[in-house]
């Protein structure tokens, strides 16, 4: 029902002080969930916690590896498995029960293993491109047009063989995952599937041509369009198109009964 870990970082998310809660490491967790059973952290500075699993790697070296040499592990496999059965022969110190028949009693007490094993996968954030591709481990997987937008947020959980790709939000239906894809062997991989890029633009109502297109003539501007800089500026205003009538200074001067200005130098200033 419980398995003591040590506080390694595949249990553990990091190290806190003593008494605080530890926070564990969400596949970890989901994988104690998985094979129901409850995670046991082993105390900080308490290396007799688990001292005697740390023995058995001193009983197999001493009593299998020292003083042989070995060409190949399958050699090195047949060594330890013609050692098990002496030393399941033997009583333990500690109990005092002959090891063979403590440890079948203990896997009778075990719970079956589930129907199917827990796939341990790692996950990322990744964000969908225009062209509905997502960069993962330096290659691109494909993700459904349709479903994804731009720059999107998607979870990326890669096992050594396998790539998925979920919504970060189930749908209508509760599901999240959006596709599945072989993991690409080496870097700048494109796994695509045709079906994902049903939605994107296809450029099929673009015009194009193969021959030379003739050149259309040039319309003469009239001269108005062509007194200046604040005219070409003018002419797409509506305004332009009003008529507007053209008369001296002079005739401001008359209505309103003054005469222009005119200023007369002395003859001090002339000389």
């Amino acid at each position: 029902m419980t398995i003591v870990y040590d506080r390694t970082k595949t249990v553990v998310r990091r190290h806190v002080a003593p008494g605080e809660a530890v926070p564990l490491h969400p596949e970890a967790v989901a994988f104690a969930g998985h094979y129901d059973f409850d995670i046991d952290i082993l105390a900080a500075y308490r290396p007799t916690g688990k001292g005697r699993v740390e023995c058995q790697v001193l009983i197999i070296r001493d009593h299998v590896l020292a003083g042989r040499a070995f060409s190949s592990l399958e050699e090195m496999d047949a060594a330890f498995m013609a050692w098990v059965p002496q030393r399941r022969a033997r009583t333990h110190g500690t109990h005092h029960e002959i090891i063979g028949h403590r440890a079948a009693r203990d896997h009778a007490a075990l719970k079956p293993l589930p129907s199917t094993p827990c796939l341990v996968a790692e996950r990322h954030l990744r964000s969908v491109g225009k062209d509905s591709l997502v960069a993962f481990a330096s290659n691109l997987y494909s993700v459904p047009a349709r479903r994804v937008r731009p720059r999107q947020l998607v979870e990326v959980r890669a096992t050594k063989s396998q790539v998925t790709l979920h919504s970060t939000t189930p749908d209508s239906s509760g599901q999240t995952l959006l596709a599945t894809h072989q993991r690409a062997v080496g870097r700048g991989v494109c796994v695509v599937d045709d079906k994902h890029w049903d939605g994107l633009p296809t450029g099929a109502g673009c015009r194009v041509t193969t021959g030379d297109i003739p050149a259309q003539p040039r319309r003469p501007k009239p001269l108005e369009q062509e007194a200046g800089p604040l005219q070409a500026l003018l002419i797409g205003a509506p305004a332009a198109s009003v008529p507007v009538g053209r008369r001296p200074l002079s005739a401001y001067d008359e209505l309103t009964g003054t005469r222009p200005v005119t200023t007369r130098l002395s003859t001090r200033e002339t000389s």
